[in-house]
């Protein structure tokens, strides 16, 4: 039988009486790009936080490659392999786009360089953020002041990012969010082009995106899952169309 990258068992987060995720249970195969969409307030943001480890949960457990990570925080579980984007952009913006990416990768790697060197001047840093910027459409803005790049380049740059520290498993929220629709085009050919190589978790509201990249798709409504499967299964479904997708095409 096949371990799956990512298990979800019985996964609840409440805050006081308010139960934000509830009783979620859910598993992802390697390489799935598997997607979460569901009303504001659904529990999906929280549910990401849950999985990487910002939040912990109040209850259940959560599987990585079949070993056990419950315990683990975020830090443990990014070395294991779980990296993940924020709704926010989250770059620093004094920084070239390069710099950027080359500390992320020296965090990922342990590199002895000094704290207060720059990342830029060792070549094993400099070579491997060429690549994950080669990788996502940027290299030409490797020495471009990443404040000064557009949002959608942004966007690309945290996904560089990402791409930097070696993940097993993918967390994206939102990624789409606030770009037009040629920056959107230019992330969703990416993420297309990244699927099957990593698994990946997508929060997305950009259905027409969400429904060309998933394999498969979750539904969270009040922080429980209403169902999850293939697009056009839940595309048809009509719980779905009453809780959430009748709401989004009305």
């Amino acid at each position: 039988m096949t371990i799956p990258m990512l298990e979800l068992r019985h996964i609840r987060k409440n805050f006081g009486a308010l139960n934000v995720t509830d009783d979620v249970s859910l598993t992802i195969p390697r390489h799935e790009l598997h997607a979460m969409i569901g009303p504001n307030g659904a529990g999906k943001t929280t549910l990401i936080h849950q999985i990487s480890g910002l939040l912990s949960s109040n209850s259940g457990t959560l599987l990585l490659n079949g070993e056990d990570i419950t315990a683990l925080d975020l830090p443990q579980r990014a070395r294991k392999g779980i990296v993940r984007s924020f709704q926010i952009t989250s770059i620093l913006p004094h920084f070239s786009t390069l710099e950027n990416v080359a500390l992320a990768v020296q965090a990922r790697s342990g590199s002895s360089f000094r704290f207060f060197g720059r990342a830029d001047r060792e070549a094993v840093l400099n070579d491997a953020a060429l690549a994950a910027l080669t990788e996502v459409g940027l290299r030409d803005r490797a020495n471009l002041r990443a404040g000064l790049l557009s949002h959608g380049e942004k966007r690309q740059l945290e996904l560089a990012i990402a791409l930097a520290a070696q993940p097993s498993v993918l967390l994206l929220d939102e990624p789409l969010a606030g770009t037009g629709p040629e920056e959107s085009a230019v992330l969703t050919d990416l993420l297309r082009r990244l699927k099957g190589r990593l698994t990946i978790v997508l929060i997305e509201h950009d259905m027409e995106a969400v429904f060309s990249l998933a394999d498969r798709i979750s539904v969270l409504v009040y922080g429980k899952i209403i169902a999850t499967d293939t697009p056009q299964a839940i595309r048809d479904n009509p719980e779905v169309r009453t809780a959430y997708l009748g709401e989004e095409t009305a």
